[in-house]
């Protein structure tokens, strides 16, 4: 079959839709010879092939109109030039995929990819035209305050997979297993869900006989990932991912995706060749004079973010993504990586940050760092403009520590509970407590259930002899290591447990708990379950009701958090009297005595909002015996305990026993 083209257009970049046939347009300002493929189908490998010249070159674009095809039609480039610099790696022989492709389909193989001059053509991943009609049915984006941000971080694939899920093995693992286990979410009262990584990556990036299961090893930024979707047709993929989101929108769940833009799945000098490296290796990815990759990473490249037309795709992919597919935010892995010039130099007011905090179509998106890097950069409070999100790692790893017991924690402690002030770096400036994200535990290390039940990691499944994941846990086993016959041993896990979510779910900050820590998920001491694609990964669905206590603790707490106005509160509380604003004040076993000491382990931290008529006591005991703590005057309700020793509900005056190890949180009863 025979298409009639046209020069076509340079912008906008990418397969569009117009009139009578589709235009495309490629970045690639080195190339001499481009190809446009085009595919019967996913399976087609003897493609209908269109030539470009000089006439269909723009510049630094190549481009050309083809008539008569529409949406789900199936294609890929060739593309050729001159590898004299030791900055390019033309290789004609390789189908790449568009950057600007809105679907990416096809089965591949990593490893021809990273041979060169070896045609790929039988085994490779092709991009897809799609059209952007969807009936949204006026589920808009949430667009809830920040302050309000109870987030669930969980991975599409790993949340329905297990047979256990009930759901159709069509259904599991997909967008639409997600969308069946909605309810579930509501029930546990989470605002948000973040992502890990939905764009388009590249599971053979993984030890041999494993896969890459977590997702950040990207290969577009504008296609979700087919895998996880229950359809083969490129529009279907889409609109499937779309389908999640709008229900989840429906359901009052914001949608925020975790995104990699600082390195890619073609890794180093041996890796493959998907796009990037083929088009204009020199523009996307960070070389040093020999042209050899520089890593910031620990993936084997980095991406010049802050090359303007680098700048300029990630700024079009997130806009994509709100726009087009009502995403509410974004969480962006290594963010630090992205303040580096093309020398690998941290830029003193980073372009492409600055764009982002700017971006017209991102403003109200919750845009998080994650803000350290592979090499040790950690901007942390050094974001541009007063709206980025934090991932606080001080923060897990101080409630891991204080929890467990560890010495001269309790300064620390008492501070971050309330927002953190006058601990940043040693800096006088302000940074407002809800740009705090903490966390306890996230994707990237234990399950809160293996973080009491393993003192080392146990990632020898990894096939990297266990040298993989970090070493500096916090961890502690309570007297087994792994899985244990003890009662008593049970009990203390199952309270530490529960005292760590009251400490996340009780901070001045933006909470993050990790899908399954509410039913003690395991991954039975696998710190960095990326290649995991199995049991160890995946939701068990059969521990809801085995660990039916733990989750509805959770739900418990978390419908506190969201009722007080004290937790949304944005700002730092007075540490004085104000009836405008919440205060607070520290307590040790007497009133207004705090130990602050370096062998203290307890502290009792009093919060009150007179405005709104709220009042609650906190008290953190983690000494090795039970205390005697004081209360302000009035009658005190029990709201949470920890320990079953202490009953919920019970009212309270002047003093309350509680027991070692434990957390109490009490209300004060309203009077007329």
């Amino acid at each position: 079959m025979n298409y009639s083209t046209k020069i076509g257009k340079p912008t906008p970049l990418g397969a569009s839709i117009r009139d009578g046939g589709v235009n495309f347009s490629l970045f690639s300002p080195f190339s001499t010879r481009v190809q446009l493929l085009l595919f019967k189908d996913i399976e087609d490998t003897d493609p209908i092939v269109i030539e470009l010249t000089l006439r269909n070159k723009s510049y630094y674009y190549w481009h050309v109109f083809v008539e008569g095809i529409g949406a789900n039609q199936i294609y890929g480039f060739r593309v050729d030039g001159s590898n004299k610099s030791n900055r390019r790696r033309f290789d004609f022989s390789k189908v790449l995929v568009d950057p600007y492709a809105k679907a990416v389909v096809g089965k591949h193989s990593r490893r021809m990819a990273s041979q060169y001059g070896k045609d790929n053509i039988d085994c490779c991943y092709k991009s897809a035209v799609i059209n952007s009609e969807f009936d949204w049915q006026d589920c808009e984006q949430v667009q809830k305050p920040t302050r309000k941000l109870i987030i669930y971080e969980m991975h599409v694939g790993a949340f329905t997979k297990n047979k256990n899920s009930g759901l159709s093995d069509k259904l599991c693992g997909t967008y639409r297993g997600l969308i069946e286990k909605i309810p579930y979410l509501k029930e546990l009262g989470v605002t948000g869900v973040e992502l890990l990584p939905v764009y388009t990556f590249d599971e053979q990036d993984a030890p041999s006989g494993k896969t890459n299961f977590w997702g950040y090893s990207p290969v577009n930024f504008f296609s979700p990932h087919a895998n996880y979707s229950s359809e083969s047709e490129p529009q279907e993929i889409v609109n499937e991912f779309k389908e999640m989101v709008r229900e989840l929108h429906r359901n009052n769940i914001e949608v925020i995706l975790d995104v990699v833009y600082n390195h890619t799945a073609e890794t180093g000098e041996d890796g493959p060749m998907y796009n990037f490296k083929g088009l204009v290796n020199s523009a996307y990815y960070i070389l040093d004079e020999n042209g050899k990759y520089l890593d910031y990473t620990g993936c084997g490249n980095t991406m010049n973010t802050n090359h303007s037309v680098v700048r300029r795709m990630i700024q079009d992919s997130l806009g994509y993504w709100v726009r087009e597919m009502k995403i509410d935010g974004f969480r962006f892995d290594l963010a630090s990586v992205l303040s580096r010039d093309e020398s690998g130099t941290p830029f003193k007011n980073p372009p492409i940050l600055w764009a982002i905090d700017s971006h017209p179509e991102l403003v109200d998106a919750q845009i998080i760092a994650e803000p350290w890097d592979a090499t040790g950069l950690n901007l942390t409070y050094n974001f541009p403009g007063d709206r980025w999100l934090i991932w606080n790692g001080q923060f897990r790893d101080l409630v891991r520590t204080f929890t467990k017991g560890d010495q001269g924690k309790v300064p620390e402690f008492a501070m971050r509970n309330a927002g953190g002030k006058g601990t940043m770096l040693g800096r006088s400036m302000e940074f407002s407590p809800e740009r705090n994200l903490y966390f306890v535990t996230c994707h990237d290390g234990f399950t809160l259930n293996d973080l009491v039940s393993y003192n080392e990691k146990h990632n020898q499944e990894n096939g990297e002899s266990n040298r993989d994941g970090s070493n500096d846990n916090y961890s502690w086993n309570w007297g087994e290591e792994g899985e244990t016959s003890n009662e008593e041993i049970e009990k203390l896990r199952l309270k530490q447990i529960k005292n760590m979510l009251v400490c996340l779910f009780s901070s001045h900050g933006i909470p993050m708990i990790l899908m399954g820590d509410e039913v003690r998920r395991t991954q039975k001491g696998n710190n960095n379950a990326y290649c995991q694609d199995n049991e160890t990964s995946w939701f068990d669905w059969s521990l809801i009701d085995k660990n039916r206590d733990l989750f509805e603790f959770v739900k418990k707490i978390i419908l506190f958090r969201r009722a007080s106005h004290i937790f949304h509160y944005v700002g730092y509380f007075d540490t004085e009297y104000s009836y405008d604003t919440p205060f607070v004040s520290y307590h040790g076993v007497e009133l207004g005595k705090p130990d602050f000491s370096y062998y203290s382990h307890s502290i009792a931290i009093e919060m009150c909002y007179p405005k709104k008529k709220e009042h609650i006591f906190l008290i953190f005991n983690f000494y090795y015996q039970k205390l005697q703590f004081e209360l302000p005057s009035g009658d005190w309700e029990i709201v949470v305990s920890t320990d079953e020793r202490v009953k919920e509900g019970k009212i309270v005056k002047k003093k309350l026993q509680v027991p070692e190890q434990a957390i109490i949180v009490l209300n004060k009863k309203k009077t007329e």
